[in-house]
């Protein structure tokens, strides 16, 4: 009966690989856990404190469909001062994926193309197909480097959005100036949509360059979920050309109506809080990784958020990641999870030093044996 009430969207994709690997882990005692995609330190103590103040003082309320006041200012003012672009606005989102959400919605009609990157955040093909859009992926192996001719050539007709994400997830890449400015240029000339993902500009060994940079209607979306250890509070924002963002705010008023008010108040409290001290240990974690492996995996390059995404040195990702866990008892991600391609797997240093130590002594092992 089940399968008679499903809606044709239900069956364009299935449930996250992501989530199958740590129904996996559950059943294992003591795992040496390197597929987390979150941060794994807590929120500042100031947004405990945001958070207990809006409880105490009874903050249970919705909010205005934009956000609260307060917040807004503080994130548009930052808006401002990098872009300089009075029509460029800002609106709270549920989370950076609530964002996604509210654009493939705004934007996007049933045969509609969106271009991706491959490898890319699960979330990007799923939810193209969700809403009845066509995803034309581009390979960017073995380097992961963004190559603007390969996106000028996928280019038709249909062609309406590319979601562009750096620093990348699941591969750590970061796009350089050239890279992000070609492709901004190029979206702008086409009169394509170009959604820029920035959830982890935070974690960037370099400088980090946004195409809104370069591009004014580029509609770019962020959060405090990794910056500030925050991911289960749903505190994104999403800023753009006005005439998107109120397209977008039509949305989310008969879909999450607005985002957490409790959260709101917490992250307003903790905007400013001093984090670097974690980017500085994700960088020195990063780094253990690369010295302790790269004679044995080719890593790519990763300079940013807190992934890599290694090529499998035997057998296929799957197959890779199988024995990962039933012998090793260690979680990583299987690369055709992120991919067109099963060939590598996703590594996140995510963790503590001493289980990035185990993790490092079981990959040496494991890549060695192959039977």
């Amino acid at each position: 009966m089940l399968d008679s009430w499903l809606s044709d969207r239900s069956r364009t994709f299935n449930s996250s690989g992501i989530r199958k690997v740590f129904d996996l882990g559950a059943k294992l005692s003591d795992p040496i856990n390197l597929s987390i995609g979150q941060p794994d330190f807590d929120m500042p103590e100031l947004a405990h404190q945001g958070a207990i103040e809006a409880i105490q003082a009874g903050k249970s309320s919705y909010t205005p469909t934009q956000g609260i006041a307060p917040l807004l200012a503080r994130i548009q003012s930052d808006v401002d001062a990098k872009y300089n672009d009075s029509d460029r606005k800002v609106f709270i989102t549920s989370g950076t994926s609530g964002g996604l959400l509210l654009a493939a919605l705004a934007f996007l009609n049933p045969g509609d193309e969106v271009i991706l990157f491959d490898p890319y955040f699960v979330m990007y093909e799923s939810l193209t197909k969700m809403v009845g859009a066509v995803p034309v992926c581009i390979d960017t192996y073995p380097d992961y480097n963004y190559d603007v001719q390969k996106v000028a050539d996928a280019i038709t007709p249909k062609t309406k959005m590319i979601l562009f994400n750096s620093p990348a997830n699941p591969t750590g890449h970061v796009a350089s100036r050239e890279e992000v400015e070609s492709i901004a240029k190029l979206a702008k000339e086409k009169n394509i949509i170009l959604i820029s993902d920035e959830i982890y500009h935070s974690y960037s060994n370099g400088e980090f360059y946004s195409p809104a940079e370069f591009n004014s209607d580029v509609l770019v979306l962020d959060g405090f979920s990794k910056s500030h250890g925050m991911p289960g509070w749903r505190i994104g924002f999403a800023h753009g050309p006005s005439e998107m963002i109120q397209t977008m705010l039509k949305f989310q008023q008969y879909t999450f109506v607005c985002a957490p008010h409790v959260a709101q108040l917490a992250v307003l409290k903790a905007y400013d809080a001093d984090l670097s001290d974690h980017f500085t240990a994700y960088r020195k974690k990063r780094d253990m990784l690369i010295e302790g492996l790269s004679d044995l995996y080719d890593l790519g390059n990763p300079t940013g958020a807190f992934y890599m995404f290694p090529k499998v040195p035997w057998g296929t990702g799957t197959t890779f990641v199988e024995k990962a866990i039933t012998k090793y008892k260690m979680l990583i991600i299987p690369g055709n999870v992120f991919s067109r391609r099963d060939e590598c797997f996703r590594l996140s240093y995510s963790a503590s030093v001493e289980m990035i130590e185990r993790g490092i002594d079981a990959l040496r092992k494991l890549a060695k044996d192959p039977d």
